[in-house]
């Protein structure tokens, strides 16, 4: 019995009896078999030569018959439908190739476009820098003491007014209100640094320089747009830096608040950290004291403020955390340094806790003062900045709080 003959493992019954019908009478594959010896294998029988031959005709018709039934049987709507899913697995890789294209080129665009923003915000800075006076360098002078004038919670482009039982008036606050607390808060400053007898001021700008716009309701609190209030506060604090840095030696950073993200009326918290107005307010401090001999400009990558104070690693946030004083060790486990001090706002109010020897949490007021906010979860403080005194081998040893309304 030849190999052929045999019905293969993977062939169904009509498929080996179609195999062996061609083989003889199309394909001539089987043709040096008589009739008669296919025919057990055929149908399972034995026929003569004569009744085999003309039985495997028969079936070659059939099968014919079988082959032009389906493809007649297969409509249009079959036909239609293969294309179209066939369209649709088409569509579906173009769609994969258009989406990676479209986030690469999205991806172009808002590098693009926070370049370009920056350099128009930038050209409208120098626009506004105006002539500066010279600056004369300030010698070092060593002091075992070193301080740091910490602002926090500015909310500029904020206008409001808090009313008592009385119909009194708590607190008020606008940016004329603002210019003048901060002309109020210079003096002061300068009292400290004489006082004191500092040859370098650290001022750490711990956010919420701008109000932003989080919320729909502040649409009644706001005098001025987003971006406009941050060159409007930067330019005046670059300024503000300049005259201050006449008399002292001026080292400065900032942290970014909730309210300085650039975050749309439909985005979510933290969903655009890049997007800061913070970014604004530090290309106008670097610009207007671009040739100040005095002025340092302070930039971590974390985003947070970092530096070494009378030999004291402390790190300034802007407070946005369940616990400062357990912040302490949370943030020395993430960035493996042996941190002293935290300072941080954003509560609107001053505070101090002690966390061991020479390690503590600070809390520093807020410039805005009592808002809305205060008034909805009741608690009122004083507008105030804190100028912190630092001394070698004994850690925070003064702090000098400026009430300011």
């Amino acid at each position: 019995m030849a190999d052929e003959l045999m019905r293969r493992p993977d062939e169904t019954e009509l498929q080996y009896h179609r195999r062996l019908v061609y083989g003889k009478l199309v394909d001539k594959t089987l043709s040096d078999y008589d009739y008669a010896e296919l025919a057990p294998y055929v149908y399972g029988k034995e026929y003569s030569t004569d009744v085999a031959r003309r039985l495997l005709y028969g079936s070659r018709y059939t099968l014919d018959l079988m082959d032009e039934q389906a493809v007649a049987s297969v409509t249009d709507d079959d036909v239609r439908s293969e294309i179209d899913t066939k369209l649709v697995a088409l569509q579906k890789e173009r769609a994969k190739l258009q989406t990676e294209k479209l986030e690469y080129s999205r991806w172009l665009r808002e590098d693009a476009r926070d370049e370009l923003f920056m350099e128009q915000v930038l050209a409208a800075v120098r626009e506004h820098i105006g002539e500066q006076t010279v600056i004369e360098d300030i010698p070092l002078v060593h002091n075992d003491r070193e301080g740091v004038l910490c602002i926090a919670d500015c909310h500029f482009g904020k206008v409001y007014k808090i009313y008592g039982v009385f119909n009194e008036v708590l607190n008020e606050y606008s940016p004329e209100i603002f210019y003048d607390r901060m002309e109020r808060l210079y003096n002061e400053a300068l009292e400290v640094v004489g006082r004191e007898g500092l040859s370098v001021l650290r001022v750490f700008n711990l956010g919420d320089s701008v109000d932003g716009f989080l919320r729909h309701s502040q649409l009644w609190t706001l005098r001025y747009g987003v971006v406009d209030s941050a060159i409007l506060f930067g330019n005046y604090m670059g300024r503000w830096l300049r005259r201050l840095s006449e008399h002292v030696n001026v080292i400065y950073a900032q942290t970014d608040g909730n309210h300085d993200e650039l975050r749309l009326l439909d985005g979510r918290k933290g969903q655009h950290l890049n997007e800061s107005s913070g970014k604004i307010i530090l290309n106008c401090i670097a610009l207007i004291n671009a040739d100040n001999p005095n002025f340092t400009l302070l930039e971590n990558l974390t985003g947070f403020i970092y530096d070494t104070v009378a030999g004291y690693e402390v790190l300034g946030i802007h407070g946005e955390v369940k616990d400062m004083a357990r912040a302490i060790q949370e943030y020395q486990n993430v960035y493996h340094i042996d941190l002293s001090y935290v300072i941080g706002g954003h509560m609107h109010n001053a505070n101090y806790k002690n966390c061991g020897v020479r390690r503590g949490a600070i809390g520093v007021g807020s410039i805005v003062g009592a808002d809305d906010f205060s008034v909805k979860i009741r608690r009122m403080a004083d507008a105030t900045a804190s100028t912190l005194i630092f001394e070698a081998g004994k850690g925070k040893v003064a702090e000098y709080t400026h009430v300011l309304n």
